[in-house]
């Protein structure tokens, strides 16, 4: 039985690889993009490579976009727009955090409020958050994303509990560090601060993503699995090596101290400083 994908975000990265696979294996596929010179570019893309998808603009911020998704049949709804701002906390622009929670959160949720009342009414179908593993952890500079995937956990395990009695799936998608350029543009979105940069506690110039990253193709067939519902598990964190590492980090809060290492500089903000942008993982 086929079923008809609708996935934000597909642009660029995660969206746009998953797309084009599920089209490629004959599932209908809706696959949109923040603005309209993305359609244009990925149509003829599309025709390139042969593959027949629905493609649309979809500003998951605006709610006339919204308004017309409403309006398509689908079976599954893909939440895996977003973007990510980095910085300190202490740095980083009101309108900047505000961004990150209007595209990451608000949009989305909003987007999906109108297609879960569609799922209720016809007592079926499938909601997937493409969160990230920065929504279990939390790094260093990457509080106003990892904040945003906090939310967004939430509000998946919520709707999950929520829509149960409807028969509505709901899970998330964890990605970890992956080389689309996703995780090195937060560590570029300082240079578009309306503030003063010579007065910023941390040195944005100088830092980088701080982890090394993998081959994005990794997460493109798990993620299908989840999506077509080959898989019931409700958190799925790629690559799955990582899930030992989350668990131990996660159970690490319960012992920190507040006093511990004060005046000593975090290990993952050094590594800011210390590692390129774009480091593959061996």
């Amino acid at each position: 039985m086929t079923q008809t994908v609708l996935i934000t975000g597909a642009g660029t990265g995660f969206g746009k690889n998953i797309a084009f696979a599920l089209a490629e294996k004959g599932n209908p596929v809706i696959a949109t993009v923040e603005v309209m010179s993305q359609v244009s570019a990925l149509e003829q893309e599309a025709r390139e490579r042969g593959v027949k998808m629905q493609i649309e603009k979809l500003d998951v911020t605006n709610p006339k976009d919204r308004e017309k998704a409403w309006a398509w049949d689908i079976d599954v709804l893909v939440n895996n727009a977003a973007v990510k701002e980095g910085g300190s906390l202490v740095d980083i622009p009101e309108a900047n955090l505000r961004h990150q929670f209007e595209a990451n959160v608000f949009g989305p949720i909003l987007l999906t409020k109108g297609f879960a009342r569609k799922m209720v009414d016809r007592n079926h179908g499938r909601i997937v958050f493409v969160s990230s593993v920065s929504g279990i952890t939390t790094n260093p500079l990457s509080g106003p994303y990892s904040g945003s995937k906090h939310t967004v956990e939430a509000f998946a395990m919520a709707l999950s509990k929520e829509l149960q009695e409807f028969n509505v799936e709901v899970s998330t998608i964890n990605p970890g560090p992956y080389l689309t350029g996703f995780n090195d543009r937060e560590f570029e979105t300082w240079k578009n601060w309306e503030i003063d940069l010579d007065d910023t506690v941390f040195d944005y110039s100088k830092t980088a993503f701080p982890s090394e990253q993998f081959d994005p193709e990794e997460v493109t067939e798990p993620a299908i699995k989840v999506i077509l519902g080959e898989t019931d598990q409700y958190r799925n964190v790629i690559p799955e090596k990582m899930v030992s590492q989350l668990k131990e980090k996660q159970a690490a809060v319960w012992d920190k101290k507040t006093t511990a290492d004060l005046g000593k500089r975090h290990e993952s903000v050094q590594k800011s400083y210390d590692i390129e942008p774009g480091t593959p993982a061996e």
